[in-house]
């Protein structure tokens, strides 16, 4: 019982096979992604990704540490990505392809589902505890923002018949990201009392 707000979580067993669940799904997008480009020709290798060390937080309390994770994972990142599949799938003809997205769509939205979720269930009433989580976002949104920038590029402009590839446009996609961001992701933070317009606003640029 190192926090005070240590009774206010639980991780009931349900919870944990989800989590496990959500691996899974991850792990399974990569191999159907894989199974995508083999079929059209390609190679379905890349690079080693040079993943960091998983964040624990040591510097603050358990309860912070989760809030913080969950919150990047889930109601930034995933949240970002029901989004733009969904705009990919939403240009995509009745298919196979489309099938396989929605399949992927379908898993991103549970797994941002989760984060509101357990945000409403796990945040407490702790002006304080809000006000380091702003702190904290204002450094999350800078590396939200620094990946997703990397990953739509402005010279991605693919032929109208790439819709049915799920091709998007760089530019437009961009757009659709900073709209996720601004309409979405912060106010419904700023409804749990968040300072996340602060964060954005103050976001960490590299």
């Amino acid at each position: 019982q190192c926090s005070r707000h240590a009774k206010t979580l639980r991780f009931e067993e349900s919870t944990l096979e989800r989590l496990k669940e959500f691996a899974q799904e991850e792990r399974r997008h990569g191999v159907l992604c894989g199974a995508v480009t083999k079929a059209f020709g390609g190679a379905a290798k890349a690079p080693a990704l040079n993943s960091p060390p998983f964040p624990f937080h040591e510097e603050v309390e358990p309860l912070e540490g989760i809030l913080r994770n969950l919150l990047s994972i889930c109601c930034l990142n995933e949240t970002v990505a029901v989004a733009l599949i969904a705009a990919e799938r939403e240009d995509m003809p009745a298919g196979v392809l489309k099938d396989i997205l929605t399949e992927i769509w379908s898993d991103e939205c549970g797994h941002a589902h989760f984060g509101w979720r357990q945000l409403a269930s796990w945040l407490p009433d702790d002006v304080d505890l809000k006000r380091r989580l702003g702190d904290y976002l204002a450094i999350a949104f800078g590396h939200l923002e620094s990946h997703e920038l990397s990953h739509l590029p402005l010279s991605s402009n693919p032929p109208l018949e790439g819709a049915q590839y799920g091709l998007c446009s760089g530019k437009e996609a961009r757009a659709l990201f900073y709209a996720t961001v601004e309409g979405i992701i912060i106010p419904n933070l700023e409804t749990y009392g968040i300072p996340a317009r602060w964060s954005w606003d103050n976001r960490y640029t590299e």
